[in-house]
Order: C-alpha cells, then structure tokens, then sequence
C-alpha cells in the first residue's frame, strides 16, 4: 500500500501517437521513442517525478508495451509499484479509475501525466505541484493549466476563475477546441490557459466523482480489477469486465462536471509533441534553421525537420519540408501540414 503522503504518479502510456508516423507506430508508439532528448518521453516523464515526496509510479499502458516500459523504467532506476496492463483502450478515465484502485482507492493523491509530453522546466512543475497539494488535500480535484504563447485551436482551453488558494483558481469552464478567432480572443483576455491534461487528486476523490457522474464506468474498472490476474507488479485487468465500461476521456466523465475543479496556471515549457510540426518548433536547429537527427546530408537548404533511422537522406536547395525515414517507410510534407498524417495513415488503410 502506498504512503498515503506520498504522492502516487500516474503514467498513462496506452497513446499510439500516429501523427509521429512513420516512426510512432502501434508496436512501439511515441512516448517509447527518443524524440526530444536522448532518453525516451517516458522515461523523462518518470523521471520529472522522482524523489522524496513521490511514491513509485504506476503505470497504465497497452499489454503488448509491457517488456519495453519495464526495461524503460528500469533505465531511470526507478520501478513501476504497479504496471497495468489495459486489454483494450477506453480513453482516459477509465484508464485512471485502474490506477486508483491500484493505489488503494484511499486518500494517496495521484499526479496523473501523459507519458508523451515535453516539460522543459521541470522546476515550475514541481513549484506548481506545491501550490496543488492543500486543495488536493480538501478534496478538489486539480488541474493544471498551461500559459498559452500563441493561439491554437487544437488545444482545449480552462476559463480561470477566482483564486480558492495561492496560486490556484476555481476552473470557470471548459472550452473545447476552438476557431481560430475564439482562440485569440481567449488568449488576449488572459483569463485562459491551455488544457495539458495533467492533473492531481486524491484516489478516492476521483473514485467518488466516477461514482457520481460516471458509474457504469466505475462498476466495469471495479470489476475488471477484481477478476484481473497478477503476474508480480504486472496487473491484468479482465476484458469482458474493462470491456464494459463506457470510453471517456476525464475531461467529459468527470472535469466538466463537478463543482470542485480547481486549476493551477503554470508556465513550465509544457509541448505535447502531437505533430512533427511541433517537434520541429522545440528542437534544436543549425543556422539555417533545420533540425536534422540521423544520417542526414543537405546543401542549401533551409527550416527543414529531417529525420532517419537508418536511411541516409540528402537534400538540396530545399526548404520548409518535413522528411521522416523508417525502416520502409518515408515521409515527406511541407512543414504545416503534418495534422495531415492520420488522415494520411486512414488514406493507406483504404487502399
């Protein structure tokens, strides 16, 4: 049983990332690849919570993932107090209901991350953690908004309300995906942040909201924990039980409707790296502007991303592309179409 002062992380890692294709893939998705850094996204993710105040980390992620996140997690010495290992996707609130009741389903409160997310300042994260903990210990449920720099309409955005702590503030309301001319009018108001989808809470909060506002799905993770089958840390949940549980995201089962959401604006380098655009904007460039990582030749060429896992790939007098190699598979698009590529990976499907 985890200390119950400790907080517990939460590592959601079932994503399959299939706008990073044609390096993201099922078998081995985003968050398992080294795209920002020289470790793994969720190996950086683990890592940004560790130490005295955090508990071992639970993870939830696809069952075909789990040597890889073991071997992963083994690297930042750290080990999963339990890995569950989902039969199927049913978003993210069912997902966290699992690891509630992982972690006892009692008053150990939960820092729930995405295993694909870059934190640049992990300094901040931890500051706004700090400024979370009293209103998680009163039983609100805390998210975490992120300071927006520019106004984007992939993104959901938190309307932030009256201060309830310091540094923290009542979630006025939610705003789904916006049109543009909404988004820049959020932004300028400077009364909205971006949805990161983080968030902390205590487990048997979150348990009593899906009791509340979600109970079938609460029944069907109950149910599927008490069939599961255990192998060590490894924890199986049973299908046909997990099957039965609606597919919601926390946001929709639980966020939007209780009264008690506070949000925690924070300005922390926060990117979700949904696109090849994105990971283009935060990596590292030469002179001319280009991000290039593997076997890579270019010659007068400018604010490229090239990418290769094994290929080598030469480019000239070209400019604005995203070039991704794996294995097979080449991708090439101007830089500011890359949302395309799940529209593209359907297109193949179909064919």
């Amino acid at each position: 049983m985890p200390n119950a002062h400790a907080i517990v992380p939460v590592i959601l890692s079932g994503g399959s990332g299939t706008r990073l294709w044609p390096m993201s893939r099922p078998e081995k998705p985003k968050q398992l690849l080294a795209l920002t850094a020289e470790e793994t996204m969720l190996q950086l993710t683990a890592r940004r919570a560790c130490g005295a105040q955090f508990a071992a980390p639970i993870v939830v992620a696809n069952a075909r993932h789990a040597d890889d996140v073991d071997a992963q997690l083994a690297h930042v010495a750290t080990t999963a107090q339990a890995l569950i290992l989902e039969p199927m996707g049913r978003n993210t609130a069912p997902a966290i209901a699992l690891a509630a009741i992982a972690a006892g389903g009692g008053p150990a409160p939960l820092l729930v991350m995405p295993s694909d997310h870059v934190i640049a300042d992990v300094d901040a994260f931890h500051a706004a953690i700090a400024a979370a903990m009293p209103l998680v210990a009163e039983g609100w449920l805390v998210t975490f908004g992120i300071t927006p720099d520019a106004p984007e309409t992939g993104y959901g955005y938190i309307k932030i309300g009256e201060e309830v702590a310091s540094g923290a503030h009542k979630v006025a309301r939610f705003v789904e995906k916006p049109p543009r001319a909404d988004a820049e009018a959020m932004v300028a108001s400077g009364d909205h942040a971006w949805n990161g989808g983080i968030f902390l809470f205590r487990a048997d909060i979150y348990l009593g909201a899906l009791a509340s506002y979600a109970p079938d799905m609460l029944v069907a993770a109950q149910q599927s924990m008490d069939k599961a089958r255990r192998d060590g840390r490894r924890i199986y949940p049973d299908e046909d039980a997990f099957a039965a549980s609606p597919a919601d995201s926390i946001d929709y089962a639980v966020m939007e409707k209780s009264e008690r959401v506070a949000v925690v604006p924070v300005s922390m380098g926060w990117n979700d790296v949904g696109s090849w655009d994105a990971l283009h904007a935060i990596s590292a460039c030469d002179e001319a502007g280009n991000a290039t990582n593997g076997e890579v030749i270019n010659l007068d060429t400018s604010n490229c991303l090239v990418r290769s896992d094994g290929a080598r790939i030469a480019m000239v007098g070209v400019s604005d592309l995203i070039v991704v190699a794996s294995g097979n598979d080449i991708l090439i698009l101007p830089r500011g179409r890359s949302q395309e590529v799940k529209q593209l990976l359907e297109a193949m499907k179909e064919r």
